[in-house]
């Protein structure tokens, strides 16, 4: 999978994600419980697929999805109730079948050290066929122009103790 930026990204980039942690998202603990850093991943993950073609519309017409194979979510910093979260989208690598991105999650505007990250390594998949096929040639070229260098902690695994 090529992970080499482009020449030149587009200003734009990806538009943010943004969600309001709801009352029953907290923990038992006072602060959003793991399960919903991921929910939250999941809705930036279907905004990324809106933006490249492959939203509702197209899934159904096509009958092909983006499928999960590998995700790593880092758990930063203590999210409270209320607060406003961003997420910011970075495609890391795009080649025929596979999609690599990662997401931030900031508590606020997204400057400054995340609360979460959330990596993920997807494939395009004919859901009848059941098995990965190629991402529409627009798709791709569209991810591809938004192909950026990986931060230093992307594509590492739990740490040892």
């Amino acid at each position: 999978m090529s992970t080499h930026p482009p020449e030149h990204l587009p200003p734009e980039g990806l538009p943010l994600f943004r969600r309001t942690v709801q009352d029953d998202w907290i923990d038992y603990n006072g602060h959003l419980s793991e399960a919903y850093y991921v929910l939250v991943f999941g809705f930036a993950t279907d905004a990324l697929m809106a933006a490249a073609g492959l939203g509702p519309s197209y899934r159904e017409r096509a009958g092909c999805s983006l499928y999960t194979v590998e995700t790593h979510v880092r758990y930063l910093r203590e999210v409270s109730r209320g607060a406003e979260l961003t997420v910011r989208t970075t495609v890391l690598g795009v080649d025929g079948k596979k999609l690599r991105f990662l997401h931030e999650m900031f508590d606020g505007e997204p400057t400054g050290e995340p609360v979460a990250t959330g990596e993920q390594f997807t494939l395009h998949v004919d859901r009848a066929a059941g098995r990965s096929v190629p991402l529409p040639e627009a798709t791709r070229a569209f991810l591809t122009g938004l192909v950026a260098p990986a931060p230093p902690w992307a594509g590492h695994g739990i740490r040892e103790v």
